[in-house]
Order: structure tokens, then sequence, then C-alpha cells
């Protein structure tokens, strides 16, 4: 899911949007730079707007904490895809001061229609403004759109796999520091990654690759991930064992994304019966929201899932390429030494606060420790536990920036 702020939060955002200065000068990066390929200015606005607009608006937050101007771009940076480099896209919100300053990465929830991709910024789009306003408060922020959007939306996106959902990230990352230092940005090198839903997944899928692989000129402080689906084993049983999921378009994506990675054509005929099965690659055309994507499938499980995929799924050798597909994309197989902050809606029914549950305490039985990661239940579903995140994760942040 996409991240929503509150109704005074959406007024608030809506009024910022039509108190920036809006432009589209394209600004090419300086020469020997290997990830930043361009970057485009979008808007700016003052910390006294913010402020004003933020008392407007009625939100509980602290006006004082809104410190500098900040100004929003669009940018184009090289990454990997299938064995190529190719070029994906994001929004960076910089502030303006001569001050050290850490880094934030946010990422998104599921999104289906390539028009909700952050960079595709309009003037009615306050969702973008919600993402980019952590810079006022002293960060450079990273809102990357992932592989399948912006500029890279010639490709499915690879929803839930792993090691795309991490390089394309960590790419934006060094994209986002040669940018500061192409604006004479003093940055810090401490960074910060948060998101929710798949967002979360995203967050903790960077996290990880950061502690096995290294990340030169970054100093990962903590990260927060909200409610992802962590455990893909576990989700897959939790979804067989219900009569119905309300959401089956997230279902849908993670089996065409599969399908595509793996090269395995016969993914949706072994998961999925008709209609459904071959009608499934034509809704993810990047032109259909998860509404219009859900109200051509079903909710029944019995009817949108194999029988013999019900109830077999962990027995019949032909179905090992799918278990395998989903253990290989867990996040449940490590374990943490930097900082993580984990948050899940008690009431969550799209994805079981169970999930981060059993992931956390697989964390901990790997060697993490409880001092490292810790997993805070919110009150609220999938949807209404965004604002409790949202106001722990800000909370947490001042503290540690």
């Amino acid at each position: 899911m996409k991240f929503f702020p509150t109704k005074n939060a959406r007024l608030f955002f809506t009024v910022l949007l039509f108190a920036c200065a809006c432009s589209s000068d394209d600004n090419p990066s300086p020469a020997g730079e290997q990830f930043l390929v361009s970057s485009e200015f979008v808007y700016s606005t003052t910390a006294q707007q913010l402020k004003f607009l933020i008392q407007l608006s009625g939100l509980d937050v602290n006006v004082n904490e809104f410190l500098y101007d900040i100004e929003i771009y669009k940018v184009v940076y090289n990454t990997s895809y299938d064995g190529s480099t190719i070029t994906a896209s994001g929004l960076i919100a910089i502030p303006k001061t001569t001050e050290q300053v850490g880094m934030l990465s946010f990422h998104h929830g599921t999104i289906t229609n390539r028009e909700d991709a952050p960079s595709n910024f309009s003037s009615s789009d306050y969702n973008s403004i919600s993402y980019a306003a952590m810079a006022s408060v002293g960060f450079i922020g990273v809102i990357p759109d992932y592989l399948g959007f912006g500029s890279s939306s010639s490709i499915l996106h690879p929803y839930y796999v792993e090691a795309l959902t991490a390089s394309s990230i960590l790419d934006m990352l060094k994209a986002a520091a040669e940018f500061a230092q192409q604006k004479n940005l003093q940055f810090s090198g401490k960074l910060f990654l948060a998101g929710y839903s798949e967002g979360g997944y995203a967050t903790m899928s960077a996290h990880k690759a950061i502690e096995s692989e290294g990340l030169d000129g970054f100093n990962l402080i903590a990260s927060f991930p909200g409610a992802g689906a962590y455990d893909l084993s576990g989700m897959q049983e939790h979804i067989f064992s219900l009569q119905d999921y309300p959401d089956p378009h997230y279902l849908a994506y993670m089996a065409r994304a599969y399908q595509i990675e793996y090269d395995k054509n016969e993914l949706l005929t072994d998961f999925f019966k008709e209609p459904y099965a071959s009608r499934i690659p034509g809704l993810f055309d990047g032109q259909k929201g998860a509404d219009a994507i859900n109200a051509q499938l079903t909710s029944k499980v019995s009817d949108l899932i194999q029988e013999d995929m019900l109830k077999n799924i962990n027995t019949n050798p032909q179905y090992d390429y799918l278990e395998n597909a989903f253990k290989e994309n867990s996040l449940t197989d490590w374990s943490p030494k930097i900082q993580m902050f984990m948050y899940h809606g008690l009431s969550d029914a799209t994805v079981p606060y169970k999930n981060s549950q059993d992931t956390y305490n697989k964390l901990l039985s790997n060697g993490s420790s409880t001092s490292v990661v810790t997993l805070t239940p919110l009150e609220g579903t999938h949807s209404t536990a965004v604002d409790p995140y949202i106001a722990a994760i800000i909370e947490k942040l001042l503290t540690l920036k």
C-alpha cells in the first residue's frame, strides 16, 4: 500500500504544493560520476512556509523541528537489472544549509500504476511532499521509485525480489551522495532507512545488503521497517489457510514478478485457476491501480488458487521452485548487528502481525540481540497503523540524527 497521511496532513500537503515554486531545469551530472545520470528541479519551499502550514493543519508536530528551506529534485541514476545497466529514478529532497546532515531513505508501499511513482510529482499529489518534508528537519531525503517505475517503467516491478529491491536502493543512495556533493551539501555519512508495507520489506532488504556487502561512505545508524511481509513462506501459509483474502492483487503481483524473475512460464497456471491465470499478465500493465486489479480477481481463496497447489505445495516436488523462491526472498536468514526498529499493527489483516513477530523471533534465534532488534506493536490495521508508525519513527530519528 502507499503511505497516506491523516486528513489534516492531506490538507496541509495539498496546500503546500501551491506554495512551492516549480521549475523543470535539467542538470546533467558532472563527468566521472558513476551513478547519478541527471537531476531535474521540481519545487522548493521555505521552513517558514512549512511551519505556518503545519500550524494551520492542526497537526500535533513540534514546528520548531522544521529548520531548513528545502529543494526537491527528480533524479535518474544507473543500476543493474538482468545483467545489464539500466536507469532508475526517484526524488531527492535537500535542506538548504551549510551544516552537516544525515540521509534518510524512505521506501513507499505497493503501487501498480506507474502514475503513482514518487517521481511523477504533480500539483495535486501530497504523497511526494510528505516524503520530502523530512529534509526540513535536517536530512537528505531519498525516495526511490523502485525498478519498474519512473525511468525504468519498461520492465515489470520485481515485487518482493530481495536482491533487486536492495541493489536499486543502494545504487540510488550512491547517486544521492554524488548529488549532495554536486550541490555542495555536507553529508555526514549517517544513514537511516524507513518504509511501510512493501517499503518495510525494502527497508529490511537494504539494511541486510548494507551489513553483508558494505556501503562505502555511509554509516548506517538504524532502520525502521514497518508492516512488511518479511517471511514470504509464512505469508503463503497464512493466505492458504484463509477462506477469503481481500487483497488478491498482492498475491498475483508477486506471482507475476516471480514468473519473470525465475523464467517459469508455468507459474501462473500452476498457481491460479482460470480465468485468473490467463488474466493476470494483462492486469499488471502499469495502468491499473489495486482496486481495478482486485476487481478482476476474486477474494475467495479456493476459487483463486489451484486445488493441488493449496493442498500440496509443501509435498509435491513440482512446486519446489516456488517454495525455493519464497525462501530465497524471505528476510529471515540473517542476524542484524546494526539497530533495527520493527513496527507492525496488531489488527493488520493484509500482512498479519504474526509475520513480523515470527521474523523477529527468527532474527533473534540467528544471533541478533534484543538490544539491536526491537519489535513494537501498534494499534491499528494495515492502513490505520501508518500514522502511529510515522509518529514513532520521527521521534526516534530526531534523537539519533
